[in-house]
C-alpha cells in the first residue's frame, strides 16, 4: 500500500470552480423562476393592498388628483348614521348564518356519513347548489320569496296559511337572506365535514355502542372531538367569509327594507359606485380588514393555547 501526498490528492479531487459555477447556475434558475412568482404576486396582491391603505387617507375619485386628506374619511365614515348599522346588520347576519350555516352541513354529513344506499345521489344533491352562479341563486330565491306568486307563499296557502312579505318586512328581510346563503354554501362545508368524519376508525364506535351509548352521546362524545380541528378552522372562516356579505342583500334588497340588510360591503359599494368617494370606500375596506385581521389572530391563539 501506498500512501499518496497531499499534493496528489488535491491534484485528484475535482475543480471547485467548476462545481461552484454548477451550483449557481442552479440556484440563478431556481432563483429566476421565484423572482417571477414574487413580481406577480407583489403586482396583484401585494401593491393592491398597500394602494388601498394608501387611498383611504385620500379623497380620490379616479377624475382629479388625489388629495391628501389624513382621516378625514374615517370621520365621514363614523358620522354617516348608517355605519353602525351597516356593522350591526353584518354581525347580526354573520351569528344567525352561524347558527344555521354551521350546524346544518355538520348534521348533514353526519346523516349522509349514515347512510348505506344511495350515498353518491345525495352527495351530489348537496353539492349542486354550489355549483349555480351566486347572482343566479339570488334571483332564484327572490323569486321564491314573493309575496304573489312566490313558491314559499304558495305553498304557506295551500296549508291554510297566510303569505308573508318575507324581504319587505325588517323582520324577516335578514334571516331570509340567511336561509340563502345556507343554502347556497352548505354543499362544500358538508362534504369537507363528510370527509373529515370518514377519517374516524370505526372502532371507537363500536366501543362507544358495546357500552351502551345513543346516538346523541357517540355524536358527543365521539364524532364531534374527533373533527375538533375541522370544525375549528371552518368557523374561522365562516366567519371571515359572512363577514364579507354582499351578493344577496345587493340582488336581493338593496339594502331594505328600511336599510335593515345594509351590510359593511354593501354600504362600502355605495360609497365607491353610488358617491364616487373611492377613499372613503377604501377607508371602511381598511377597517374591515383590520377588524377580521384582529379577530382572526385572536381565535387562532385562543384555540391554541386551549389545545
Amino acid at each position: 500500500m501506498f500512501l499518496r501526498s497531499s499534493g496528489e490528492l488535491s491534484a485528484a479531487a475535482p475543480p471547485v470552480p467548476g462545481r461552484w459555477r454548477r451550483k449557481l447556475s442552479e440556484n440563478l434558475t431556481a432563483y429566476g423562476l421565484l423572482a417571477g412568482a414574487l413580481v406577480v404576486f407583489a403586482l396583484f396582491s401585494w401593491w393592491p393592498l398597500i394602494r388601498g391603505v394608501l387611498l383611504s387617507f385620500q379623497q380620490v375619485d379616479f377624475v382629479n388628483p388625489p388629495t391628501w386628506v389624513g382621516f378625514d374619511n374615517f370621520e365621514r365614515l363614523f358620522n354617516d348614521p348608517l355605519f353602525g348599522a351597516a356593522w350591526r346588520n353584518t354581525l347580526l347576519f354573520t351569528g344567525l348564518a352561524l347558527l344555521l350555516g354551521f350546524a346544518v352541513p355538520f348534521l348533514t354529513a353526519v346523516v349522509l356519513n349514515e347512510l348505506r344506499h344511495a350515498r353518491s345521489f345525495f352527495r351530489i344533491a348537496v353539492y349542486l347548489p354550489v355549483m349555480l352562479p351566486p347572482v343566479v341563486t339570488a334571483l332564484l330565491w327572490k323569486w321564491f320569496y314573493n309575496p304573489g306568486p312566490g313558491l314559499f307563499n304558495e305553498g304557506l296557502r295551500a296549508v291554510g296559511l297566510s303569505g308573508l312579505s318575507w324581504l319587505d318586512s325588517s323582520s324577516t328581510a335578514m334571516i331570509s337572506l340567511v336561509l340563502v346563503s345556507t343554502w347556497a354554501n352548505m354543499g362544500s362545508t358538508t362534504l369537507i365535514y363528510l370527509a373529515a368524519l370518514q377519517t374516524i376508525p370505526g372502532e371507537l364506535y363500536e366501543a362507544a355502542e358495546l357500552d351502551g351509548a345513543s346516538l346523541w352521546r357517540r355524536l358527543v362524545h365521539v364524532t364531534i372531538p374527533q373533527t375538533r380541528f375541522v370544525l375549528l378552522v371552518l368557523l374561522l372562516l365562516q366567519v371571515v367569509a359572512t363577514m364579507q356579505v354582499f351578493t344577496e342583500p345587493y340582488v336581493m334588497t338593496g339594502g331594505g327594507p328600511e336599510d335593515a340588510t345594509v351590510t359593511v360591503l354593501l354600504l362600502l359599494y355605495r360609497y365607491a359606485f353610488y358617491y364616487n368617494d373611492f377613499g372613503t370606500a377604501s377607508a371602511l375596506s381598511l377597517l374591515l380588514f383590520v377588524v377580521l385581521g384582529v379577530f382572526s389572530a385572536t381565535y387562532v391563539r385562543l384555540t391554541r393555547t386551549r389545545s
